[in-house]
């Protein structure tokens, strides 16, 4: 029963987030400042895993490629497809869950441990609808993440194959072409717009409904970095089966 009280709070949260909205213009500021924060301030980590995991991809590859037979352009498909379909949109979004759900997590919780959410509500303000709707709309911009980390993370596995000797430019380059479909493209940005809404609502939920002090912010963190990264898989797997089965 506890879950399924849970999981009912966080729908009625998710409604709430959208009714009673803030002034406009504190909005847009609340919204710019999410940018910053769960966006911008992502884009460092995000670079520099990316690059460097497509790198270990490709190298995986060729160190498996032992039939003289097989073309050295299945490195760079393998490394695409990769990439694209699950290392950038998955594995970057379980990573966020981290670190962009940790943040939200925290900040909410310790605005719940020092009363500021209580303030919210005493001045007549919706405190869900100011706390958490500029985080889903923030995320709404997390695509471009993942684009980023696409680009890396083919950018490095070129990289490792062409100048770690493993195959050269041609056949990576070829490979990467080869039997190209662009619906794989559109459902890995269809499910990176479902983990960003999970990675805003999921971490919002457990600050927002904390109980405690200050030791129960960092252990709803810890319960929010599970809890979105479980989300997140399970719904990789169920958009998989239904687009690309």
């Amino acid at each position: 029963m506890t879950y399924l009280h849970s999981i009912g709070e966080y729908f009625i949260m998710i409604k709430d987030a959208f009714v009673k909205p803030t002034k406009g213009k504190v909005l847009r500021d609340l919204i710019f400042k999410e940018v910053d924060d769960l966006i911008i301030g992502s884009l460092g980590i995000v670079a520099f895993i990316s690059f460097f995991v497509g790198g270990v991809v490709a190298i995986q590859t060729a160190l498996n490629l032992n039939n003289p037979l097989l073309p050295k352009s299945l490195i760079g498909f393998a490394a695409r497809q990769s990439v694209i379909l699950e290392f950038a949109p998955t594995f970057i979004s379980v990573i966020m869950a981290g670190k962009v759900g940790s943040f939200i997590t925290s900040s909410i919780g310790t605005m719940r441990v020092t009363e500021q959410i209580d303030a919210l509500e005493v001045m007549g303000i919706n405190s869900i609808n100011y706390l958490v709707f500029p985080k889903i709309v923030a995320m709404m911009i997390y695509p471009f993440v993942i684009g980023i980390a696409m680009f890396l993370g083919i950018i490095g596995a070129y990289t490792a194959a062409v100048y770690g000797g493993f195959a050269p430019s041609e056949a990576f380059l070829s490979g990467m072409q080869e039997d190209f479909k662009p619906f794989q493209v559109f459902y890995a940005f269809f499910k990176t717009y479902l983990f960003a809404f999970l990675l805003a609502t999921i971490p919002a939920y457990h600050g927002y409904f904390m109980k405690g002090g200050a030791l129960e912010v960092g252990k709803a963190s810890t319960s929010s970095f599970v809890w979105t990264a479980v989300a997140i898989i399970i719904v990789n797997f169920i958009v998989t089966q239904l687009l690309l089965s």
